[in-house]
């Protein structure tokens, strides 16, 4: 695995010629909770991010944080497990919120505005070695990809669905009595299956209704996002 990441990192770098280098998105994943009283500014700062088209913005809700005293409506048990393989991917100890994730690779405490984009600026200069498209027509998502360079190792490729915006009056916990607005609160997490990046991808999932769809292409660890897509 980590001679993989590094393979990686030296292709992002090496390629002369990359595809949709200047318009492909900036995945942030937000590690967050309703019960945690230093997840607000950075719940605020992830809806100022979900306005932008050179980003992808993800709110992840955890389910650690339940038992003082407040169950997180959005929270999945799911979510958690993500965060802690990031964190032993990256060969740390310990979890918190609120964390920033960017394009799978970057960990950063989520209420650092400065510092989170930064990372995005960083990441959005890089080629992207994948190029993906996706349309959709009759409840039916399709997905294509190619690589300009097969990569060494397969991708995992991941549906992701969100709902765009939702307010929540927090009755108990350490947020007790406030009335939050959360955005692009994450609904659905798919692993549709690998890809061998020497050939083309070519694959369909059925979809249900209209809130936004996001495929993401990753390495597995989780590592590197290689690319990512979305449709509003």
């Amino acid at each position: 695995m980590r001679r993989f990441v590094t393979w990686l990192a030296a292709a992002l770098i090496s390629f002369s010629s990359p595809v949709l280098a200047d318009d492909h998105p900036v995945v942030v994943e937000l590690f967050t909770s309703q019960g945690c009283s230093s997840c607000p500014p950075a719940d605020a700062f992830l809806a100022t991010l979900a306005e932008r088209d050179d980003v992808i913005a993800l709110a992840l809700h955890v389910d650690y944080w339940d038992y003082i005293g407040w169950k997180d409506a959005f929270a999945n048990p799911q979510f958690t497990k993500r965060q802690k393989a990031y964190a032993i991917a990256a060969h740390r100890r310990s979890v918190y919120t609120p964390q920033m994730i960017v394009n799978g690779v970057e960990h950063v405490v989520g209420n650092h505005p400065v510092d989170v984009e930064a990372l995005i600026a960083k990441h959005a200069k890089g080629p992207e070695p994948v190029a993906m498209e996706l349309t959709q027509q009759d409840g039916v998502l399709s997905i294509s990809a190619h690589a300009e360079q097969a990569l060494p190792g397969p991708l995992v490729v991941q549906l992701v669905r969100y709902e765009p915006m939702q307010k929540v009056e927090i009755r108990a916990g350490e947020n007790a009595g406030r009335d939050l607005l959360y955005s692009n609160i994450v609904t659905e997490w798919h692993r549709l299956g690998d890809w061998d990046t020497r050939k083309p991808l070519e694959l369909q999932a059925r979809i249900s209704g209209d809130d936004p769809v996001v495929v993401i292409l990753q390495a597995p660890g989780p590592g590197p996002i290689i690319a990512a897509a979305r449709l509003r």
